[in-house]
């Protein structure tokens, strides 16, 4: 900018020839332009500006600032820093920390903030003779602190629903289960599954998990035993609360085909798939749970956490309809919804 302040036509300002100019200001905009810091001199009552390369950037695409009035630089917020500036002639310094200002830089209005100090600068008679603006934006500042906030909020916000929800398999579980032992070891299962959704949606930020991974997930424990597993369907993208509740629906229909169903014998086989429509529209999806090969299944003979899971829960959540049929070939469970209940958490 030292080289752009001299080729500048000042006789055609209120400053008139640099070769004029007043030892003080001289000085200032010498000190001025050696500065890595942002600042700018507004001099004389007409407030002519003249900047050095750290403030540039704040102009953004505005036309050409060095030595036009202030007002004219900054239309949009004279009337907000007039006070300021005038404070600042009558010989008082201010300070501002993150002030917000609305300005006009890239042909929209932009919210912005700043922390700069308006500074008096006198001559050799000590009268004021304009102000240096030693200022520097702080706009990513105050929107990362923002951002931290809704992140922090949010952030309590899926705690409290993982904890009510673990809560609440906790109190299922042990109020269905035979034995305390029992209890404990049914508790452990869906504690992990719920912990390898919970490690799926983090790697998304919590916006959503690809249903594939989440099948997958829920499944991997009981891929060890008898029988084979075979999974099909689209990509498609499930809301946290969906995504954990469909982890434990696999898991809880897992462990009872492990136990008595399609994978507690050699030749079991067990077909997990799911179709999808238009994202958004009321094409159907379903979800289908087809266990063939294993031995004969009857319903059981109390209805426990683990079928109130499947059936209502999932009805709720998916605000669907849900099917389970003891068949006499294997159990065959079926959701069917409208895509339009998909909608990823914000």
């Amino acid at each position: 900018m030292a080289d752009a302040i001299r080729a500048y036509d000042w006789s055609a300002t209120p400053l008139g020839p640099i070769a004029d100019w007043s030892a003080a200001l001289k000085v200032s905009v010498g000190m001025m332009v050696c500065s890595h810091f942002p600042k700018c001199i507004f001099w004389g009552p007409d407030l002519i500006s003249i900047y050095n390369d750290g403030y540039r950037p704040m102009l953004g695409d505005k036309p050409e600032a060095l030595g036009r009035p202030f007002r004219e630089v900054w239309p949009e917020v004279w009337e907000q820093l007039r006070p300021v500036a005038e404070k600042a002639l009558a010989g008082e310094a201010s300070f501002f920390e993150d002030m917000p200002l609305v300005v006009e830089r890239f042909g929209y209005p932009e919210e912005t903030w700043f922390t700069f100090c308006y500074s008096p600068i006198r001559d050799e008679s000590g009268r004021v003779g304009g102000i240096i603006d030693t200022v520097i934006e702080t706009t990513g500042k105050i929107e990362a602190q923002r951002n931290s906030r809704l992140l922090n909020a949010e952030l309590a916000h899926r705690m409290k629903n993982t904890l009510a929800m673990i809560s609440a398999v906790a109190s299922q579980t042990f109020r269905s289960a035979a034995t305390l032992e029992e209890a404990q070891a049914i508790l452990g299962e869906r504690i992990a599954t719920l912990g390898h959704a919970h490690s799926i949606l983090t790697q998304s930020s919590w916006s959503s998990a690809p249903i594939g991974d989440v099948v997958s997930g829920a499944l991997a424990p009981h891929r060890s035993g008898l029988g084979s597993i075979h999974v099909e369907g689209p990509p498609l993208h499930l809301a946290a609360d969906h995504a954990m509740t469909l982890a434990l629906a696999v898991n809880e229909l897992a462990t009872n085909a492990v136990k008595y169903g399609a994978l507690s014998v050699e030749g079991g086989r067990v077909d997990v798939r799911w179709r999808a429509g238009r994202p958004g529209s009321e094409d159907r999806f379903s979800f289908e749970w087809i266990e063939q090969g294993g031995p004969p299944v009857n319903p059981p003979s109390r209805v426990g956490f683990g079928s109130r899971l499947v059936q209502r829960v999932m009805a709720q959540k998916f605000h669907g309809d849900v099917s389970l049929d003891y068949h006499v070939d294997g159990v065959r469970y079926s959701l069917s919804t409208a895509m339009s209940n998909f909608v990823p958490d914000a």
